[in-house]
C-alpha cells in the first residue's frame, strides 16, 4: 500500500504545478496578447442615474479571461460622451464590440505631430478692428505636446480673471503653474507634466492665441512681433503628446476634459497616416461631440503631399486646413568660387565669416563600409575626410550626415520650396541648382564654396500650396471636399520649448525661445485663431456659421495642375479672417444634418441612436452625402457614356443686412462644367431668414480616372460676395 503521506505530497505538487501553469497562461494573456483597445458607446445617456465608469465595468465583467478590471480598465471617458480604454486579448475585443451599446472597438493608435509675419499677411494687423472684451472671454483648447508656460507669449499681464464658464482645473503638474492667459492645464502622458519638451505645443498655441511679444527673430532672421491670432484669449491646454507617442486614448481622453471644461475652440494638430472610418478616428469623435455643446474643432490636414489622395482629416463636422505660403520667404546662399550665387531653401543661422571651404562629394568621402547609394546620401561618412570641408549630399536623409564637416549642400527631393532649420550651416538646393553645383565641382581641379547665413526676401508668388501639405480627394466620402482651407504653414516664428534644440537634433547645442517652423501643425492655430477672432464678433453663432464664414470668404488661389495647386490643395482658399466678420450669407448644419449625413453614407438605425444619444432615426429616404449642406460642392462621377447631370441642395442663412438681394454669378475655370442655379435671386426680409437653392452641374464627356473640373458660385448683394467651389471627380 503506498505512502498516504506521499500520495498527498504528490497531489501537493500536482497542485502547485497546475496553479503555475494557470498563472503562467494568465501572465502570458497579460503580458503577451492583450493589446490596448478603444471602446466608443456615443453620447453619454441622459439619465441622470447612469454611472458610466460603473456600466465600462460590467461591459468588461462579462468578458474577461484571466484578469481583473484594474488591470485591463485604462481609462473611462465620461464628461462629453461614453466610452473607455482597456487592455484586450482579441477574442475579447470581439465579444466586446459584439455588445449592445457599443458603436466600435479599435487599436489605441499612435497619431503624429504635423508649425510675426503670418497674421499680417492674412490681414490680421496692429489697426484691425477687434472686439476685446468678448475675445478675453473666448477659451482655446490646444491638445498638442503642452506649452512653456513662463514663455512671454503666456503672460497674463494685463488679464483679469477667467471667464465664468470655464469649468476646468490646472492639473498640469508640479512643475507647472496657470495663470490668467493659461487657465487650464491637463497631462495624460505617463511620468510627465503639461510642461512643453517637445517645441512643438507651444509653438502652435502661440499661434493661435499668443501675446504680442516685440522684437522676435531666430539668431536675427525674420525678425518682427511674435503674435497669435487672438492675443486676448485664453489658453486651456491638453499634453496627449509624450516624449515618444500621440495615442488614440489620450486624445479622446483630452476630447472628453475640453469640451467639458467650457473651451470654445479645439486646435488639434495631430492625425494619423492611415485613413480611418468615422467612428474609429478620435479625432473625428471628439470633433462630433464637441459641435453638440458648440465648440468648432479645426485639424491640421497632415504633410503626405504632393501625393494626391493623402489627406486623412475628413469629417464634415470639423474644418480641415492645408498649409500654404506667405510673402515673407527665407533663403540661404551658395557662393561657388567660380563666383556663381544659387538661392537654397533652408533657415540657416550660421556664419563663415565670409570664408571659402572645399568642396567634397559624399561618395568621396563614405567610409570602406559603405554602399554607393547611402554614399551619395552622405550616410556614412569618413570623419578624417570631411575635415575643414563642405559635403555634397544627392540626398539628404534624417541621420547623423549634419554631424560632419564644416557645412552641407545638398540636393532638396523632398518640400524643395520649404526651408528647414539644420543644424549646421547649409543650404538645400533645388534639383537643377544643385546640378550646377555638381558640375563646377566635376570640372575644378580645387572646388570650393561658401555657405551664406540666412536672409529674407519678399515673394510675389504667395499664397502658394506648400508641397507638403495634404491634398485630396477625399477617399472615405468623396462628396466632401477636402481640405477646407489653406493657410499659413511655411516659415511660421513662435514660441518654442528651450529645452530641445530647434532642429531637434541632439548634438544641436542651440536652444531658442522662439524658432521658424513649417507644416500643416502651423497652419492649422492660424484657422483658430481665425476662427476665435469671427466668434468674438459673434458669440452665439454655431461652429458650421464660424466655419462657412471663413470658407465663403477665403481669398481665391491660382490653380497650378503642375504642382498639384487645387481645390484638392487649397480647399475653398486662402484663409481672409477680416472679411470673415461679415460673410452675408452662412451655409449651417447642425447635429440634425451629420446625423442625416451618417444615415447617407450606410450607418445603422442603431449606431445612429447611440452616436446621437437621442431617439434619431434616419428619414425613410437617405439624403446622399452631397447634399449635406455644407460651403462647398463636391461629387465623384462614376459613368462611362460620356454624360452626367448632378443635382446639389443648399440653405443659406442671412447674417448680413436685414432686408437684402442676391444673385448668383457662376464662374467656370475649365468650360467642362454647365452650372445652372435655380432661383438665381434670393431676397431676403430679415436677418436670421434661411433660403434654400438648387445647382444642376452637366457635363457632355467624362475625363480621365483621377481628374477633376472645377468652378464655382458667388452669390451677390454688391456688398458680399459669398463664394463656393464646385469640384466634380471623375472615376471611370
Amino acid at each position: 500500500m503506498a505512502n498516504p503521506g506521499a500520495i498527498m505530497f504528490f497531489h501537493l505538487l500536482i497542485s502547485i504545478f497546475m496553479l503555475s501553469l494557470s498563472l503562467s497562461k494568465c501572465t502570458a494573456i497579460e503580458n503577451d496578447d492583450r493589446k490596448e483597445y478603444i471602446v466608443y458607446m456615443g453620447s453619454l445617456p441622459e439619465d441622470g442615474l447612469y454611472s458610466p465608469t460603473a456600466n465600462h465595468i460590467s461591459l468588461l465583467q462579462g468578458v474577461l479571461q484571466g484578469s481583473n478590471i484594474e488591470k485591463s480598465l485604462v481609462r473611462s471617458y465620461k464628461r462629453s460622451f461614453n466610452g473607455f480604454a482597456a487592455k484586450l486579448t482579441d477574442t475579447e475585443k470581439q465579444k466586446i464590440a459584439e455588445m449592445k451599446g457599443v458603436i466600435s472597438v479599435f487599436p489605441n493608435r499612435n497619431y503624429q505631430l504635423h508649425t510675426t509675419r503670418s497674421w499680417d499677411f492674412i490681414g490680421l494687423n496692429e489697426i484691425t478692428k477687434r472686439n476685446l472684451t468678448i475675445e478675453s472671454d473666448i477659451i482655446m483648447g490646444v491638445l498638442d505636446t503642452g506649452v512653456w508656460p513662463e514663455s512671454h507669449s503666456f503672460s497674463d499681464e494685463g488679464f483679469g480673471p477667467p471667464p465664468k464658464k470655464w469649468k476646468g482645473a490646472c492639473k498640469g503638474g508640479s512643475d507647472f503653474k496657470c495663470n490668467k492667459k493659461i487657465i487650464g492645464a491637463r497631462n495624460y502622458a505617463v511620468n510627465e507634466t503639461a510642461r512643453d519638451i517637445d517645441g512643438h505645443g507651444s509653438h502652435t498655441a502661440s499661434t493661435a492665441a499668443g501675446n504680442h511679444v516685440n522684437g522676435i527673430s531666430f539668431f536675427g532672421i525674420a525678425e518682427g512681433t511674435a503674435k497669435g491670432g487672438v492675443p486676448s484669449a485664453r489658453l486651456a491646454v491638453y499634453k496627449v503628446c509624450s516624449a515618444v507617442d500621440c495615442p488614440s486614448s489620450s486624445i479622446l481622453a483630452a476630447f472628453d476634459d475640453a469640451i467639458a471644461d467650457g473651451v470654445d475652440i479645439i486646435s488639434i494638430s495631430l492625425g494619423f497616416n492611415s485613413l480611418l472610418h468615422y467612428d474609429e478616428d478620435p479625432i473625428a469623435i471628439g470633433a462630433f461631440h464637441g459641435l453638440k455643446k458648440g465648440v468648432l474643432t479645426i485639424n491640421s490636414a497632415g504633410n503626405g503631399g504632393p501625393t494626391v489622395a493623402s489627406i486623412k482629416s475628413l469629417a464634415p463636422w470639423m474644418m480641415t486646413v492645408a498649409a500654404s505660403s506667405t510673402d515673407r520667404q527665407i533663403i540661404s546662399k551658395v557662393v561657388l568660387g567660380n563666383g556663381k550665387t544659387l538661392v537654397g531653401n533652408t533657415v540657416n543661422s550660421f556664419t563663415l565669416n565670409g570664408t571659402s571651404f572645399p568642396l567634397i562629394y559624399g561618395k568621396a568621402a563614405a567610409n570602406n563600409f559603405c554602399a554607393a547609394e547611402d554614399a551619395s546620401a552622405c550616410i556614412c561618412i569618413n570623419d578624417t575626410a570631411v575635415k575643414g570641408k563642405i559635403l555634397l549630399c544627392d540626398f539628404l536623409f534624417e541621420t547623423d550626415s549634419f554631424n560632419h564637416g564644416v557645412g552641407i549642400i545638398n540636393k532638396k527631393v523632398v518640400s524643395p520650396d520649404t526651408p528647414f532649420v539644420d543644424p549646421v550651416p547649409s543650404s538645400g538646393l533645388r534639383v537643377e541648382d544643385y546640378d550646377v553645383v555638381k558640375s563646377y565641382f566635376n570640372s575644378t581641379e580645387n572646388p570650393h564654396g561658401l555657405i551664406l547665413k540666412s536672409e529674407v526676401i519678399k515673394d510675389s508668388t504667395a499664397p502658394r500650396v506648400a508641397s507638403f501639405s495634404s491634398r485630396g480627394s477625399n477617399l472615405l466620402t468623396p462628396d466632401i471636399l477636402k481640405p477646407d482651407i489653406t493657410a499659413p504653414g511655411v516659415d511660421i516664428l513662435a514660441a518654442y520649448s528651450p529645452l530641445v534644440s530647434p532642429s531637434s537634433y541632439s548634438y544641436d547645442a542651440r536652444r531658442v525661445n522662439y524658432s521658424i517652423v513649417s507644416g500643416t501643425s502651423m497652419a492649422c492655430p492660424h484657422v483658430a485663431g481665425a476662427a476665435a477672432y469671427v466668434k468674438s464678433f459673434h458669440p452665439d453663432w454655431s461652429p458650421s456659421a464660424l466655419k462657412s464664414s471663413l470658407m465663403t470668404t477665403a481669398s481665391a488661389m491660382d490653380i497650378i495642375e503642375s504642382l498639384n495647386q487645387n481645390e484638392y490643395g487649397f480647399g475653398a482658399g486662402h484663409i481672409n479672417p477680416v472679411e470673415a466678420i461679415d460673410p452675408g450669407l452662412v451655409y449651417e448644419s447642425f447635429e440634425e444634418d451629420y446625423i442625416n449625413f451618417l444615415c447617407g453614407i450606410g450607418y445603422t438605425k442603431e449606431k445612429i441612436k447611440l452616436v446621437s444619444g437621442e431617439n434619431s432615426t434616419c428619414p425613410k429616404v437617405s439624403p446622399q452625402p452631397k447634399d449635406l449642406n455644407y460651403p462647398s460642392l463636391s461629387h465623384q462621377v462614376i459613368q462611362s457614356n460620356g454624360s452626367f447631370t448632378i443635382d446639389f441642395h443648399r440653405r443659406v442663412k442671412n447674417v448680413g443686412i436685414a432686408n437684402s438681394t442676391y444673385r448668383v454669378k457662376v464662374i467656370s475655370n475649365n468650360n467642362i462644367l454647365d452650372v445652372k442655379v435655380v432661383p438665381e435671386v434670393l431676397s431676403f426680409k430679415s436677418l436670421n431668414e434661411e433660403k434654400t437653392f438648387n445647382v444642376t452641374v452637366k457635363g457632355d464627356q467624362v475625363l480621365g480616372a483621377g481628374t477633376t473640373a472645377s468652378s464655382s458660385i458667388v452669390w451677390s448683394d454688391g456688398t458680399h460676395s459669398v463664394k463656393s467651389p464646385i469640384v466634380i471627380l471623375f472615376s471611370i
